[in-house]
């Protein structure tokens, strides 16, 4: 249960500061605000998937949130009314985006990665058993 919490809580930190990066973006670095909104959006479904999916490897969850955000990447390149009218609300543009960027899967790469290397690495007392 303890993992769970913890998961939550990187979950919700990283959510407000994915917010944070898009509402102060124009007293960020350019290259800040053009590019961290996304990272932290992948990196919060990466603590998202590991939260729920707890006892998956990291791994495992590394895949599985490259393969959403990916998937959800590229489900931009569908062009349907109804799918761009939800798009046009503001949980569905934070959700569905808007349009297909190259650029936004190799965001989303980084922001996976640096979030995978702080669940491995820092702070390691998370993935112990006895929690």
């Amino acid at each position: 249960m303890r993992r769970r919490l913890v998961y939550f809580i990187a979950t919700i930190i990283t959510m407000g500061l994915g917010l944070a990066s898009r509402h102060y973006g124009d007293r960020l670095p350019d290259w800040v605000s053009e590019h961290t909104g996304d990272a932290l959006w992948a990196g919060m479904i990466y603590f998202g998937v590991r939260m729920v999916w707890h006892r998956h490897s990291a791994i495992w969850a590394v895949m599985i949130s490259l393969l959403f955000c990916w998937m959800i990447e590229f489900s931009q390149l569908i062009q349907t009314p109804w799918l761009n009218e939800l798009r046009s609300t503001l949980l569905g543009a934070l959700i569905l985006g808007h349009g297909f960027l190259v650029v936004d899967l190799i965001r989303y790469s980084a922001g996976i990665l640096c979030v995978y290397m702080l669940d491995r690495y820092f702070p390691s007392n998370i993935n112990h058993n006895h929690m």
